[in-house]
């Protein structure tokens, strides 16, 4: 893979939470990697109002490479890196020192490069900055990463995609959401389409149901003023499990170049169902209101669970089912695909005794570094016919040299400066997903309370996903050593 075209990569919201935890120690290890271009330079940008000076900012970069990175900010890789850094603030009436800081960039680079405008903002600010930019030259030669969510609703959503293509063309544009850019994530594309053991079973006539569960242990963390305008379904379900759903539900592609693979993810979004109310639980943990920030009387919910269909041939009649809230008993992020049961009348006596969660099934795990795991039925050695649960599994750590993998905001950052579009959501897809959100959106179920460190409401959770139960499980009893 040849490496990207010289590059002047803009961050705006520099400051801010994003940039420190991911962004800046996430560049950094591109270039430890030496998966930067040859030539780059990083120019942050915020408000006037919040500007600093370039010795700040890089300080700044070095706290947050040295508190979040796993590269230390040390050697001649660092002193490159830091050199690299300037700063530009920017006011939509005011954009001369961002310009300014620009052109130096590219001037220290020769001109000919090409601009990576990141917008770690919140998305209010979106069409301002947007429309800054559309007023200068900037645009030419450039491509835009715009963050989460993608707008609160459809109607939000096709104003910002009509924001945006005033200024970026579509093929400018890289939506991102960083659970697409994980390693395990990716690997589903692998399991389905590489193994021939998989992809003839990846259908209704052999997965009765499909899960995917994302729980989360941490609160609001100081984040009231964003989630109370958000909640778990606009920033959880929307943007990333529903993604995830698409990877998982997806025809094959003829190739994984960019269009026909976004071509099968957008066909799932747009043989979604659209969401019934009444297949919806929405939560709020016990002391949510007590949060600095919430309002007294918020029905913001902390917790979705729902059932989700895909009207197409592959997967008509099978259930969908997403969840992920705060304060949750554990953070997990896993996809089980329950395989329909064969006749076992041969088996009856054996297993009389048996839990009701015994039937064969595909279990990934795509936290990170990840496993894949096929649970089936066995016979438990003895003289008697006995079956027990069973697993065969494959775990990342052990198998393969981690150093080699890349963060998802690494890959996808990288990806961008590559111009492959093939792990960003398309226009067209994010509207489909809020076309199929209008019916809930438009009559939310009340909030339900629910302990913290619970799994959410209940008996709602358990009646919505009733026969089945769900699947979480622990990957320290299941597997208990690394490697396969």
């Amino acid at each position: 893979m040849s490496g990207p075209d010289d590059h002047v990569i803009v961050l705006f919201g520099a400051t801010g939470d994003l940039a420190k935890r991911k962004l800046l120690p996430g560049l950094f290890h591109l270039a430890t990697a030496g998966l930067l271009p040859d030539g780059y330079r990083i120019v942050g940008s915020t408000p006037a109002r919040s500007a600093m000076s370039e010795d700040a900012f890089r300080a700044l970069a070095h706290d947050a490479v040295a508190t979040f990175g796993r590269s230390k900010p040390t050697g001649p890789v660092w002193k490159t890196f830091e050199e690299s850094l300037s700063f530009g603030a920017a006011d939509p009436e005011d954009p001369g020192p961002l310009l300014a800081a620009v052109r130096a960039a590219e001037e220290s680079l020769g001109g000919a490069s090409r601009r990576l405008f990141h917008l770690a903002i919140p998305p209010s600010a979106f069409a301002s900055i947007i429309g800054m930019l559309g007023d200068t030259d900037l645009p030419e030669n450039a491509k835009v990463i715009v963050e989460k969510p993608f707008g609160t609703d459809l109607a939000s959503a096709q104003a910002l995609n009509e924001t945006i293509h005033t200024v970026f063309d579509e093929s400018q544009v890289f939506r991102i959401d960083h659970f697409l850019g994980k390693e395990s994530v990716d690997n589903i594309l692998a399991l389905r389409f590489a193994n021939g053991m998989f992809e003839p079973i990846w259908n209704r006539d052999h997965i009765s149901y499909v899960q995917v569960d994302v729980p989360e242990t941490l609160g609001l963390e100081g984040r009231a003023h964003f989630y109370e305008g958000t909640g778990a379904f606009r920033d959880m379900i929307v943007t990333h499990l529903i993604q995830v759903l698409g990877i998982v539900a997806m025809d094959p592609p003829v190739s994984l170049a960019a269009q026909p693979l976004r071509d099968e993810k957008d066909k799932v979004f747009e043989a979604l169902r659209p969401i019934e109310p009444a297949h919806v639980v929405r939560g709020q943990y016990e002391g949510y209101l007590d949060e600095p920030g919430v309002a007294p009387d918020s029905s913001t919910e902390t917790f979705t669970a729902l059932r989700m269909e895909v009207d197409n041939w592959r997967w008509a009649g099978v259930p969908f089912y997403l969840r992920s809230g705060k304060s949750l008993a554990q953070r997990r992020q896993v996809i089980t695909l329950g395989l329909r049961e064969p006749p076992l009348r041969m088996f009856a006596t054996e297993l009389a005794d048996q839990p009701q969660d015994r039937g064969n099934k595909i279990v990934i795990d795509f936290g990170d570094p990840g496993w894949i795991a096929a649970a089936f039925l066995a016979k438990e050695p003895g003289p008697a016919m006995r079956l027990e649960p069973a697993t065969m599994t494959f775990c990342y750590a052990g198998s393969f040299c981690e150093e080699n993998g890349l963060e998802g905001y690494e890959r996808l950052i990288l990806d961008a400066m590559l111009g492959d579009q093939s792990l960003f959501t398309r226009s067209d897809g994010i509207e489909h997903i809020w076309r199929a959100s209008t019916p809930l959106l438009e009559n939310p179920p009340p909030v339900q309370p629910y302990a913290p460190g619970s799994w959410g409401p209940e008996p709602a959770i358990s009646d919505l996903i009733a026969p089945h139960p769900w699947h979480l499980p622990e990957p320290v009893q299941m597997f208990p050593g690394t490697g396969t």
